[in-house]
């Protein structure tokens, strides 16, 4: 129905569409397999005659990309070759093919075809942190996450910290209070574990993660005042916390870190065209 509608819309403007027809290769997601693949081809090969659509590509998506020795890997290769053969027969010229995400080009240069779609690596993020970090891939980290300490106070040994006091004192102490929370995309299950560095020390959040903000416990000696900069993610090679860091203390996956920061977060763009526009 897609290829349909994309060839109504070429007949009405009097323009010839390109587009990329996508393979399901046995991801089970997206795309077309089976002699739903077929159909589409055959109409895409007369579409095509016909000058109402151009088949610019053919694309797929790996099931198990981040783990390169896995069977499927193969398997979905060999599917997408096949696939390309066969639109070939039916008299398609496929400029570009295309199956190799972020953890396939760092892993699998077999399947870079005419084009890789590198997205977590654009980040300079490890899309398979068991095989090799950031460093390993030669990608280093483009994104900063950082606030300043919006207050700071002295605190008593047996302190409960925050709702429910799932974290208290243990010693007189001194409490920072960092505007970020789980509105801001921090994720609400790193309670007590989300990695913060202040003043070059690296602490973590103590208690829960509020709606839009976070206490971290200083220590007895910490010298931080309101207005310090405080790193959330930054480099792992400056002893900064990681993206990966946050995955590991809330159980996920580093993808979902950098992409659930809010909206409401400033961007601040640096190097190249529109260095130091806010968004």
């Amino acid at each position: 129905w897609a290829l349909e509608a994309i060839a109504g819309a070429a007949r009405e403007t009097g323009l010839t569409a390109r587009t990329h027809l996508k393979v399901d290769t046995g991801l089970g997601r997206g795309g077309s397999w089976g002699e739903d693949l077929e159909h589409v081809l055959r109409r895409a090969a007369e579409l095509a005659t016909e000058q109402v659509v151009e088949v610019e590509g053919i694309w797929s998506h790996f099931a198990w990309a981040d783990a390169p020795e896995h069977p499927t890997v193969r398997a979905q290769q060999e599917v997408f070759e096949t696939t390309c053969a066969r639109a070939e027969q039916l008299g398609l010229r496929i400029p570009l093919r295309h199956l190799a995400n972020s953890a396939a080009t760092l892993t699998n240069p077999s399947a870079a075809f005419d084009l890789v779609r590198p997205g977590l690596a654009v980040y300079g993020l490890s899309p398979v942190p068991d095989l090799g970090s950031p460093e390993d891939f030669g990608l280093r980290e483009a994104m900063r996450l950082t606030a300043r300490l919006v207050s700071v106070k002295d605190a008593p040994a047996g302190q409960g910290v925050s709702y429910g006091h799932e974290y208290t004192t243990s010693q007189a102490t001194r409490l920072g209070l960092v505007p970020l929370g789980y509105s801001d995309g921090i994720p609400r299950h790193a309670g007590n574990a989300g990695p913060i560095q202040v003043g070059g020390d690296r602490l973590r959040i103590a208690g829960r993660v509020c709606m839009d903000q976070v206490v971290v416990d200083l220590g007895p000696g910490s010298d931080a005042q309101p207005g310090d900069e405080v790193v959330l993610l930054g480099r792992g090679v400056d002893g900064e916390p990681t993206a990966q860091d946050w995955a590991e203390a809330a159980g996920t996956i580093n993808y979902e870190v950098v992409t659930r920061i809010g909206a409401r977060v400033p961007r601040v763009y640096l190097g190249g065209a529109g260095a130091g526009e806010r968004a």
